[in-house]
């Protein structure tokens, strides 16, 4: 095992790997993972990759339903980066042997989703990023100057002279390392476990996030987590993602009257924004006192089983035919917009520390991410650090207007760690797809006063105490989202907040900002 080797790598997502396929021609590169090195968000991705590749498209289009996603926060600089660069790394995936779907005549098929304009979404049936990951993991098995540590437990960023040197971890043996490099880069992936109802993995708990912050770097934009409106919602199972490639192939959301209802909530019907999708489902539910179901009935059943194989067997496994019941669905956390605040080539906030893919935060999302911009996100931006992490020493300026994260009193003697049940409850009750001041300020305080008493605890567990840091990162970034929701006094994209229900772009087209220093 390298344990001084020139890069590190946390992760093996669609970030993580491509980073690792740049590095590995300029020194030797250790890829440290938290589970099996195919655990990650990427290989839970279904509906597919964004890219401007058919003839009535563009970058230009592309850009602008991604701008329009956003909600008035995207950093325009990264979207043309993610839309214009997307079309050279895509055509790589397809060169080395990505299976993406073609039609009849051989072209790559492409697929419609909400808020796009025109069909740009390359997929390989519904498991797109699992593809995507098999192909990049076969490029890193073949180099020689990489090698993957798994079950590492990371529990800290190597800091001297204000400089990250490298990562502390535990092997999966519990033995503690040290692994010294030039550069590190977070390719952690998301948060999603945070809260209780989520479409992520169980490894989705927002490692990186808490490593960066508590080595001093800022995060930026936590308010903004998308949660999805299509999770499978039945009693028992798993909250398994339902694509909306769904919905973009013609399924519809009805009520349990049988009813289509979304063009009552948006003009744009079952193919709205996400943010609004999601809220309309919760609201229709109240208001029918019932559940809403996603139909594809009145399509072709031999086609939607053909184009959406794995989504068809998880629904048999609950006793559910996708191509003729009514699919109960509901709203899940998904994604996390916000992350380590980074320029548009990776760099933190401090030198030798660099982050990609969802874990980061490029602005190139704003307040809520356009469908299937994510793998898009991780090809590309991961590519990008590694051609930076060439040049360590450089750290992020400061990017755009900044506030800082809403800071509570220091808490009294009064420390009492919540479970990590607890915490999910109260993020998914208090801040989930509706937001109050008063809900959020008593989440604030239960998380201020558990993080307090985790980090004392942590002084007395032992120091390959899995569950211990899990719960400490868990309640770390929980923190800092509630903080971040408290704090934005208006309703932008993907955070909704009762008592501020309108944009308030005079006072907060603006980004929040919290830092471990302050």
């Amino acid at each position: 095992m390298y344990l001084s080797p020139d890069f590190v790598v946390i992760g093996s997502g669609i970030a993580g790997l491509r980073a690792a396929i740049a590095l590995a021609p300029l020194g030797r590169v250790l890829i440290l993972t938290k589970a099996e090195p195919t655990e990650s968000n990427t290989g839970y991705a279904q509906g597919g990759i964004a890219v401007a590749l058919g003839d009535d498209d563009s970058p230009d289009l592309h850009a602008a339903d991604t701008i329009k996603a956003g909600d008035g926060l995207c950093d325009e600089a990264a979207v043309r980066v993610l839309v214009e660069q997307g079309l050279p790394y895509v055509q790589e995936l397809v060169d080395w042997g990505t299976r993406f779907d073609r039609d009849g005549d051989g072209r790559l098929s492409r697929g419609r989703e909400a808020a796009h304009s025109v069909r740009r979404v390359l997929h390989a049936g519904d498991a797109t990023g699992r593809e995507i990951a098999r192909v990049l993991w076969t490029r890193v098995s073949e180099l020689k100057s990489v090698e993957t540590a798994n079950h590492a437990l990371v529990t800290g960023l190597l800091v001297e002279n204000d400089r990250v040197v490298g990562v502390r971890f535990h092997d999966q043996l519990g033995f503690p390392r040290d692994a010294r490099a030039t550069a590190t880069l977070l390719a952690t992936g998301g948060a999603g476990r945070v809260f209780r109802e989520t479409t992520n993995p169980q490894v989705a708990t927002g490692d990186g996030v808490a490593l960066a912050f508590h080595a001093g770097a800022r995060v930026a934009d936590l308010e903004f987590i998308q949660f999805h409106p299509t999770a499978l919602n039945v009693p028992g199972a798993p909250r398994f993602l339902i694509s909306e490639a769904l919905r973009g192939d013609g399924g519809r959301l009805i009520n349990g009257r049988g009813q289509a209802f979304m063009t009552r909530y948006h003009p744009d019907g079952d193919l709205a924004p996400r943010d609004v999708v999601a809220r309309s489902i919760v609201r229709e539910m109240n208001m029918t006192g019932g559940s809403v179901f996603l139909s594809l009935a009145h399509l072709d059943a031999d086609y939607v089983t053909k184009r959406f194989p794995t989504i068809a067997d998880m629904c048999r496994q609950v006793r559910l035919d996708l191509a003729h019941d009514p699919i109960p669905v509901g709203p899940a956390a998904h994604y996390v917009m916000g992350g380590v605040d980074t320029d548009q080539w990776g760099r933190t906030s401090i030198p030798g520390l660099f982050a990609a893919g969802e874990v980061a935060c490029t602005g190139v999302h704003g307040a809520n991410r356009l469908a299937s911009n994510s793998l898009l996100e991780g090809l590309v931006f991961g590519a990008r650090a590694a051609t930076a992490m060439q040049d360590a020493p450089s750290a992020a300026p400061l990017a755009g207007n900044r506030r800082y994260a809403v800071r509570p009193p220091p808490i009294a003697d009064q420390r009492s760690p919540l479970t990590t049940t607890d915490v999910r409850d109260l993020m998914w009750k208090s801040v989930g797809l509706f937001r109050t001041r008063e809900g959020m300020e008593g989440a604030v305080a239960k998380l201020e006063a558990s993080y307090a008493a985790h980090r004392d605890a942590l002084d007395s567990a032992r120091a390959d105490d899995a569950d211990a840091w899990k719960q400490f990162n868990l309640v770390t970034v929980a923190r800092l989202i509630a903080r971040a929701a408290l704090g934005r006094l208006e309703s932008r994209g993907a955070h909704y907040r009762d008592d501020f229900p309108e944009h308030d772009d005079i006072h907060w087209k603006t980004h929040v900002v919290d830092d471990f220093t302050l």
